[in-house]
């Protein structure tokens, strides 16, 4: 058996293509174009290019965005009341203060400075709870990615076992709550988890978000399981070059499971779109306006 490679960045430009659709009927019908604003404190080289690659999907969707730069020398003093002054801004429908945070920062303050309408990366605890009572909430980005991708491999993810391996509040928690709503069978497995491979083997579904690079090997999964690679880590080649890996050891699980994401062009590209998608519903729901329909027309 040779595995389904699942094609994300394909998937994440057919969503790109319905999100400018909206967008231009957003427009056309009700006057109002979407506006994201991103905060970055500081010059993190990595930080820099995802904002800007941010900035790139955005106007290439028909997103107005701003990118509001902070010192990171003076940002407990800026930070907050720049945080105010969007939340209050009627023409922002979109805020996103990109992450990592300089280390004297408290994230989780800060993330509860968003106004939660307004919170398109879904991590404002009252999104949190919504989500986790199965209420409509933000959902973050890169759960809700996986969470298409599986949409369209599956006609219905009811009964199926799901091993989440990884249990950060960013991905590994949230994803957990999106396939107990979808019906399945959840285990999260962790650092502390005995006998991980043989939790893994039982899976018809894994989602590899742990953060260790080639983790999960093709022995750990069970012939035909769907794997979800989530993980994107940066490995030293033998050549002195470096190179993307996941947290999946894409060449033993290929002949083994029945679709894998690969990394790159796997959950990756899906993130931003699903970004774009949460500033257009909040858009929707801050004017009163019917939310777009989903992406499996």
């Amino acid at each position: 058996m040779v595995a389904n490679v699942i094609d994300g960045k394909k998937f994440a430009q057919n969503m790109r293509n319905k999100i400018a659709a909206d967008v231009k009927e957003l427009k056309a019908k009700h006057h109002v174009t979407p506006e994201l604003a991103v905060v970055l404190v500081g010059e993190n080289p990595a930080s820099e290019v995802y904002v800007k690659s941010k900035e790139r999907y955005c106007s290439e969707v028909g997103i107005n965005s701003c990118t509001h730069r902070v010192d990171e020398e003076s940002a407990g003093e800026t930070l907050f009341a720049l945080l105010e002054v969007l939340n209050a801004d009627l023409d922002v429908h979109g805020i996103l203060v990109q992450l990592p945070l300089p280390s004297y920062l408290d994230e989780a303050l800060v993330i509860r400075a968003i106004s939660p309408q307004k919170d398109v990366d879904g991590f404002h605890i009252s999104n949190v709870g919504l989500l986790g009572t199965g209420q409509k909430s933000l959902v973050p980005c890169t759960p809700l990615g996986c969470l298409l991708l599986l949409q369209d491999q599956y006609d219905d993810l009811s009964g199926l076992n799901v091993v989440v391996v990884g249990r950060s509040n960013i991905v590994g928690k949230p994803m957990a709550q999106l396939l107990l709503q979808e019906n399945c069978t959840v285990t999260i497995a962790h650092s502390r988890s005995r006998d991980i491979q043989e939790i893994t083997r039982q899976a018809d579904i894994v989602v590899a978000a742990v953060g260790r690079p080639q983790f999960i090997k093709g022995d750990w999964i069970k012939e035909g399981a769907t794997i979800i690679d989530v993980g994107i880590n940066r490995i030293a080649c033998s050549d002195g070059t470096t190179r993307l890996v996941g947290d999946v050891d894409f060449e033993s699980v290929k002949n083994i499971a029945g679709a894998v994401t690969p990394v790159p062009g796997g959950v990756g590209p899906m993130t931003i779109a699903c970004l774009l998608s949460n500033v257009l519903t909040t858009c929707c729901r801050m004017k009163g306006i019917e939310e777009p329909t989903g992406f499996f027309e």
